[in-house]
């Protein structure tokens, strides 16, 4: 064959050349050759030094050198994670937010009596009961068996109790009976501990309908403060039975809660409101809600160019039982924002002018791996429920709304429905009240689940709010201006209107400035590859080049020459077992033909410049020689014009 003197001049030089460089048997010489081929100076210096001190010195500066380096260079990493925060002020015509505005009282007591009519008698009772309250004698003076023949079954199933003995015995308000007080027992005002008399405690008891052993006591060091959490929970209860469009006629209409309306100088009126239902705060009416695609803007700070409004708040007319304040409660939001009023509603008061002074803000924040904020919240395993942008609000009080359903069955009144379920009470699910209790405690203790699930939004407008508040209207002005607001609405009302039944607001912007608060990357991946840079040429005078060689020696080729040594064992028991099994001693041929060529160099590529360190031949061997050339072989004229230097000497002998 014409390749045949190619390979045989191949294997020559295989089985005369020694192993040397990074293909060297043995880690120990591997590392030696290293050290004195490598750019790291320290290196090289443990090898190449005199003395074992000063050889000792060279290994513990290299090693601090090299932890220096991983220090650094891990300091980096987490640097490069980092943010910085940049603020822009600029100022510009600002759009105007959406204002909410609601009247505390949430329905018209004079139009709700009749759906409050048992739940009212039963919280007259517990008044006269507990603290001698009474309206008369003609309604003080009731029976038992006369008050439970009014009342519902629910009313004494859940009675308000008056705990005595330490929270061992309560008086129960329905029956008037002590009973004994099993369960756990939750104090739902911090005050409590200050408080060293037992019978000033009143509370209720909540037990499982399908286990009556398993009770919760709620306790309040006030007694105002546990009437009106009773109330609350029957309240829900039977609005939660009322439809949606009933509820509408009993709130308050938008004649009924604007009388004037002024915006950046102009009049306004309430095709400028937008209605909104609340379920613990009625008819909500919205300014700007940009319902209609269009979005107000202003274009000159100070209070004659926000929005200003008069607002009848009708005190008369309040629930006695539900509210314990007079006023309004606004919230400022963007439009697609949901107004989360119970949370974050600011109060008006009446009888007074209150300004209200913004300034806004839009932040937006890095995502991962800067922090742990959701776009948009589609990557959050939580339904929105109210049909607006995500906020962790939203989320919060969807992932408890989603809890409710599952755990008890039916939804929290005071949450927007889910789809295929419908609101708590007593007909359909008379245990939904413990339940929704026991969920509750869970859900403040952060067992739910709910806030490691919910994460803050990378985007959101801020408006920081500065109130302050002036009597109105003065004394000198009352007289004349109530008469005109009478007048103006005095078809409707029929009556003279009164100070305590008005509310001045006032919303503006202080100065049309715009915040813009952002997250930059405090590094890029450029300056971080240059730090890295830096600390290695520092450290251990070493390049990216250098990296790779320690790449190389560390990993590959030691990596390799444990797998050969791995394979020569293997393969060695493996031939001692095959000998054994046949019953065949070693031949001397095995021993010679065992080998001295080079194991590693088993391709057809000649050695490199890397081989730097001779490799020893094995003791008790031959040295091996140059088998005598097969002159049939030379005779290749096709294959060769001229004939080889080396055939020429061997043909002269």
């Amino acid at each position: 064959a014409a390749t045949a003197p190619g390979k045989k001049i191949t294997a020559r030089l295989k089985r005369t050349l020694p192993v040397r460089g990074p293909q060297a048997p043995t880690l120990s010489e591997l590392m030696r050759w290293y050290c004195l081929n490598t750019n790291t100076h320290g290196c090289r210096r443990i090898v190449v030094s005199r003395g074992r001190l000063r050889r000792l010195l060279w290994i513990l500066l290299t090693l601090s050198a090299v932890g220096l380096i991983l220090w650094q260079c891990a300091e980096l990493l987490m640097n490069y994670y980092s943010a910085s925060v940049s603020v822009t002020v600029q100022f510009q015509k600002l759009p105007f937010p959406a204002v909410t505005i609601c009247n505390i009282n949430p329905y018209k007591y004079s139009a709700m009596k009749e759906y409050l009519s048992e739940l009212d008698k039963e919280t007259k009772k517990a008044l006269e009961t507990f603290y001698g309250f009474s309206e008369g004698k003609s309604k003080v003076r009731r029976s038992v068996d006369e008050w439970n023949s009014t009342g519902s079954e629910f009313f004494q199933q859940i009675p308000l109790l008056k705990v005595e003995d330490f929270f061992r015995m309560a008086t129960d308000l329905h029956s008037g009976q002590k009973r004994k007080i099993e369960g756990s027992v939750f104090h739902k005002d911090s005050s409590i501990v200050n408080s060293g008399d037992s019978n000033d405690i009143i509370g209720f008891q909540l037990c499982d309908a399908n286990n009556s052993s398993d009770c919760a006591l709620y306790t309040f060091s006030s007694g105002v403060n546990a009437i009106q959490e009773w109330y609350k929970l029957h309240y829900m209860n039977i609005m939660a039975q009322i439809p949606l469009e009933t509820k509408e006629k009993l709130s308050y209409s938008a004649d009924d809660l604007l009388l004037t309306c002024f915006f950046d100088g102009l009049s306004c009126d309430k095709r400028h409101f937008t209605r909104f239902h609340h379920p613990l705060h009625g008819n909500c009416y919205t300014f700007n809600s940009g319902e209609n695609g269009t979005i107000l803007s202003t274009s000159t700070g100070g209070s004659e160019y926000g929005l200003q409004v008069v607002l009848y708040i009708d005190e008369a007319d309040y629930n006695p039982f539900l509210v314990t304040s007079t006023g309004a409660k606004i919230i400022v939001h963007d439009q697609n924002e949901y107004p989360f009023i119970e949370d974050i509603g600011t109060e008006i008061e009446t009888a007074a002018a209150t300004s209200i002074g913004m300034h806004f803000t839009r932040s937006r924040k890095l995502s991962k791996p800067y922090s742990d904020c959701t776009e948009t919240g589609a990557d959050i395993p939580v339904e929105n429920l109210y049909n607006k942008s995500y906020s962790l609000q939203i989320c919060l009080h969807s992932c408890f709304q989603k809890a409710m359903v599952q755990s008890c069955g039916c939804a929290q009144y005071a949450q927007p429905l889910p789809a295929g379920a419908e609101y708590c009470n007593y007909k359909k699910n008379p245990n939904w009240m413990y339940c929704y209790y026991r969920l509750h405690e869970k859900f403040v203790k952060e067992q739910l689940g709910c806030q490691q699930i919910c994460k803050d939004a990378c985007s959101f407008k801020e408006w920081a709010l500065t109130t302050s508040i002036a009597q109105w209207p003065s004394t000198v002005s009352e007289d004349w201006m109530l008469r005109v607001l009478s007048w103006d609405k005095g078809q409707k009302l029929n009556k003279k209107l009164n100070k305590t039944d008005l509310a001045n607001l006032m919303v503006f912007y202080k100065d049309l400035n715009e915040r813009f608060i952002s997250e930059n990357p405090a590094n890029t991946l450029v300056i971080l590859l240059s730090n890295f840079g830096g600390q290695l040429g520092l450290w251990m005078s070493c390049s990216v080049v250098c990296v790779i060689e320690i790449v190389e020696v560390f990993f590959i080729d030691s990596l390799s020459i444990v797998m050969r040594r791995q394979w020569q064992k293997a393969k060695k028991w493996w031939n001692h077992r095959k000998r054994g099994s046949s019953g065949k001693a070693p031949q001397a041929s095995d021993v010679e033909r065992q080998g001295h060529d080079n194991p590693v160099c088993i391709d057809e590529d000649l050695p490199t410049f890397t081989t730097a360190l001779r490799l020893p031949l094995p003791q008790d061997s031959p040295l091996p020689r140059t088998p005598p050339p097969n002159y049939s072989t030379l005779r290749l004229e096709t294959a060769f014009t001229e004939q080889l230097p080396d055939t020429l000497e061997l043909g002269q002998h």
